[in-house]
């Protein structure tokens, strides 16, 4: 009965999978498919012949290698920031005990509850005054922007866990805040710095509406997302090219969590943990 139990809950876990992933199947299918087979055969994974035309045609004619290097910048420059802020501000709440954690906290978390639409104004207009419209540097600082919560608390989970002999004896040798911080706290912190970056690199990655807004007048600073949209004419749709190139995007996602995963598994579960 144990053998058929396991038996069973293996098989059902696989059907859940396959059902969760084949969109994703299903969208690098499309992608080597010509528009009538698309058409003809929607639902079929494997194609009749493997056409490379839409990934050529999505990577020269559709201008996605600006694109992708748009991508590129803007997410490892908000991932650097991102890691600055959360990291600095997780250590002083995770190891600092000072008037007002508490409201601070308590504010950090009622800030989740507000939807990303109602902070567009606000964001729109602030990048407007800065003189940064139109450019790579007001995205960037757009998308790096907001309070990060998420990471703030793992952070501050995993540097509360840590000995406070670390502190006291890097004290002791003479070294300050921002030398223990960086010499000592955050190299330790290696599960949550692959987390962050793994989660930041995803929603920058496939970040549109701040991108779209920031950059309407600049068709050459859009990042793959708002590029993907441009394949979609007001009479016709490209479907086809869209497939190549939602799957190229989605190639730089899946290697960096295949390199970053097991910090990833690391820092989810020790930030559980504690």
């Amino acid at each position: 009965m144990k053998i058929l139990r396991l038996s069973l809950f293996h098989v059902v876990m696989t059907a859940f999978c396959l059902i969760w992933i084949y969109p994703f199947l299903w969208m690098v299918s499309a992608s080597f498919k010509t528009q009538s087979e698309f058409f003809a055969n929607g639902l079929r994974l494997i194609p009749n012949s493997f056409q490379m035309g839409n990934l050529v045609r999505a990577w020269n004619e559709a201008n996605f290698e600006r694109y992708f290097l748009n991508s590129v910048v803007i997410s490892v420059s908000t991932i650097l920031i991102v890691l600055l802020a959360t990291s600095t501000c997780g250590y002083v709440l995770g190891r600092y005990a000072f008037k007002g954690k508490k409201p601070v906290l308590a504010v950090l978390v009622a800030s989740m509850i507000v939807p990303m639409e109602f902070a567009i104004i606000p964001i729109y207009d602030l990048i407007k005054q800065l003189g940064l419209m139109n450019n790579l540097l007001g995205v960037i600082l757009a998308e790096a922007g907001g309070a990060h919560i998420i990471f703030i608390l793992l952070f501050a989970t995993f540097f509360g866990q840590i000995p406070k002999e670390l502190e006291e004896a890097s004290i002791m040798d003479g070294c300050g805040f921002f030398r223990t911080f960086f010499t000592i706290m955050l190299p330790l912190s290696k599960p949550i710095v692959g987390s962050v970056t793994i989660m930041q690199f995803i929603w920058s990655w496939n970040s549109f509406m701040i991108p779209l807004i920031l950059t309407l007048s600049s068709p050459n600073l859009r990042p793959l997302a708002v590029g993907l949209y441009a394949l979609r004419g007001e009479n016709v749709v490209d479907w086809t090219g869209i497939a190549a190139g939602g799957t190229i995007a989605i190639v730089p996602i899946i290697v960096i969590f295949l390199f970053l995963q097991r910090y990833f598994v690391d820092g989810i579960a020790g930030a559980v943990k504690g």
